[in-house]
Order: structure tokens, then C-alpha cells, then sequence
């Protein structure tokens, strides 16, 4: 799972306007950045067997930090308590959304793993395996994605002309960056595909703040509208 996660981001910026989306597109991504870099410093343990699974070559056998579900839980209230410290009102939702958001990460990876998500320790490891049916994951991804783009684009309506012409042209592209990653060749190594992880959550959220400044929707107040799925563009 890799763009559906992001479907979880643009619900959540409806659910709570006030956060910004690319905080949300960290919250989701949050678990495999903290991967990323585990990997990184050896911690935590991947490698590349051709053939694996349809939809990618990444033998994830050792991940217990950050994919297991007590990691997880504590990734996932850590985030939401730090993104409650800078939005300070209506403590609870920001904490629930934030956390809800990188919860979401594991929730999906279940669907879509093997059996590597450990419940306790590194054992009792779980995953339904859609990797194994590339496209019938290639679709939930897109699926997940683009419903979770058109809630955001109707909650959260662009201030702007250019607003929604800028979130939709991000889609596409992160659909073809999806596309891409499932039929393109694969990284060499592990240590590869964490780089290559890290860089694509850090641009992606980067995007993120474009397109909020495009729409308008930087800022924590958004303009009257929202709610009535008419846009509010500005004059």
C-alpha cells in the first residue's frame, strides 16, 4: 500500500480543517517514514526477493517497532499528542484525527501484506495478502485515493480558480507514481527502498503544501462554504 494511504489524508483534512494536509500526508506515511529510517540504521530489517509477492519484491521480516501492533499504538498516540501541542483547541479531535491518521497506516497494510505485521514482539504475525493479486490491490489504491480526494475536494472547497485544477493534476500524478512503483523495476536493495521511501513521503508531503496554498486552504480558517459543496472562490 502506498498512494491509498493518502486517500486517509485528504478524508481527514474534511474531517478536521483546521490540520494541515501535509501533516496528514506525514500522519499516514509516519510508521514507514520512522521505517525508513530504522532501516537505515540496521534496526529494522528488509530485503529484496524477486518474486516475493506480484505486486513488489520486499521481504519485510523484521519490523517490530514500527509495524508491529504496540509499535504502531505508541507511533500513533506520539503523533497525534505532538500535533495536539501545536493545534491547541478542541484538543481531543486534533489528537484523534492526527493518530487516527497513522493508525490508518496499519490498518491498510494488513489488508495488503503478507504475513509480517507482528500483534506482539516480532510473533503472532498477520496480513490478508492482496500483494498477491497485484491488480486487484492496484485498484483498491486507486480507489481508496481517489474517494478520499473527492471528500476532501467537496469538504474542503478551493478559495481559488486554480484550487482545484492543482489537486486534481497531484492525483494523476500520484497515480502514475503509483503505477509506476507497481510495474517498474524494483530497488536493488533494502537500504535502497528506504532511501527511495523517505525522499517520495518528504516530496509528497511537500506537494501537500501546495496544494493548500492553491486552494487557499492553508491557514487554519477556511472561507465560508465549507459544508454547503459549493466553492467559495476568491474574487
Amino acid at each position: 500500500m502506498f498512494i491509498g494511504h493518502y486517500g486517509v489524508s485528504f478524508a481527514g483534512k474534511a474531517a478536521e480543517k483546521r490540520l494541515p494536509l501535509w501533516l496528514l500526508f506525514l500522519a499516514v506515511q509516519w510508521l514507514d517514514v520512522v521505517w525508513s529510517v530504522l532501516v537505515m540504521l540496521n534496526v529494522e530489517k528488509v530485503r529484496i526477493v524477486p518474486g516475493f509477492t506480484e505486486s513488489n519484491d520486499m521481504d519485510l521480516y523484521y519490523m517490530p517497532y514500527t509495524h508491529g501492533l504496540l509499535g504502531t499504538l505508541a507511533l500513533s498516540a506520539a503523533f497525534g499528542a505532538v500535533a495536539m501541542l501545536f493545534w491547541g483547541e478542541r484538543r481531543a479531535a486534533i489528537w484523534a484525527v492526527a493518530a487516527g491518521a497513522v493508525f490508518s497506516h496499519w490498518l491498510l497494510d494488513l489488508i495488503v501484506h503478507v504475513q509480517d505485521l507482528p500483534l506482539w514482539g516480532d510473533s503472532f504475525k498477520v496480513g490478508f495478502g492482496l500483494w498477491q493479486h497485484r491488480w486487484i490491490e492496484l485498484a483498491l489504491e486507486l480507489a481508496i485515493l481517489l474517494v478520499g480526494a473527492a471528500i476532501y475536494a467537496r469538504a474542503v472547497p478551493s478559495r481559488t480558480r486554480r484550487g482545484d485544477t492543482a489537486l486534481w493534476a497531484f492525483v494523476a500524478a500520484m497515480v502514475a507514481v503509483q503505477v509506476y512503483g507497481s510495474f517498474g523495476p524494483e530497488p536493488e536493495s533494502g537500504l535502497d527502498e528506504a532511501h527511495m521511501a523517505l525522499t517520495a513521503y518528504l516530496v509528497l508531503a511537500g506537494l501537500a503544501v501546495l496544494v493548500d496554498w492553491s486552494r487557499g486552504t492553508l491557514g487554519t480558517r477556511i472561507a465560508s462554504g465549507v459544508g454547503s459543496g459549493q466553492p467559495g472562490y476568491a474574487r
